[in-house]
C-alpha cells in the first residue's frame, strides 16, 4: 500500500510543479474560411479546359507555428478525379495547390497533398492561399447545374 501512495503523491506533485512553472499563455487556435469556386458555363465541344480559383483564408493565434490545410474528396470516392454532379450526371474536375495544376490538393492520400507550412505562421495575421480548379475539356456531360461540396480543414 505504501508504494501506491508514493506513486499517487508523485503524480500530484508533478502536476503542481507544472502549474507553477508554466507561464500563462493562450492556447493555440486557428480559424479558416473559403470563397466559393465557380467554373461558369462548360462547353462540351470546347478543346480548352475550364479553370477557376478560390481563396482559403486562415488566421492563427496563441503560438500556433505549423499549419496543415486539407481538402476533402467531396462527393467523389477518390481525389483524382473529383466529381461534380447534376442529379445522376457526373462531370470530372480537380483542385490543385499550384497554377500548373500538378499538385492535387487533398489530405495526403490517394496521390494528393495537404497544404503544409512549418514554423512560418505569424500569429494574428491573415494568410491567403489560392485553390486552383480545373474541369478537363471534352467531357460528354449533359446540360445541368453541377455542384460539389468540399470541406477545408485546418490542423495546427
Amino acid at each position: 500500500m505504501s508504494v501506491r501512495r508514493l506513486a499517487a503523491g508523485a503524480v500530484v506533485l508533478l502536476a503542481i510543479l507544472l502549474v507553477w512553472t508554466t507561464p500563462a499563455v493562450a492556447a493555440a487556435s486557428c480559424t479558416i474560411s473559403t470563397t466559393s469556386m465557380a467554373f461558369g458555363t462548360y462547353d462540351v465541344f470546347s478543346p480548352s479546359d475550364v479553370t477557376s480559383t478560390a481563396t482559403i483564408t486562415y488566421r492563427c493565434a496563441g503560438g500556433a507555428k505549423d499549419v496543415f490545410v486539407t481538402l476533402s474528396k467531396g462527393q467523389s470516392a477518390t481525389f483524382s478525379p473529383r466529381t461534380m454532379k447534376a442529379g445522376t450526371n457526373v462531370l470530372s474536375y480537380n483542385l490543385y495547390q499550384n497554377a500548373s495544376f500538378s499538385v492535387i490538393w487533398g489530405d495526403g492520400t490517394g496521390g494528393s497533398q495537404a497544404y503544409v507550412t512549418l514554423g512560418k505562421v505569424t500569429n494574428n495575421a491573415d494568410f491567403f492561399v489560392t485553390i486552383y480548379g480545373k474541369v478537363p475539356a471534352l467531357q460528354d456531360a449533359s446540360a445541368g447545374s453541377y455542384t460539389d461540396t468540399v470541406v477545408a480543414t485546418i490542423d495546427f
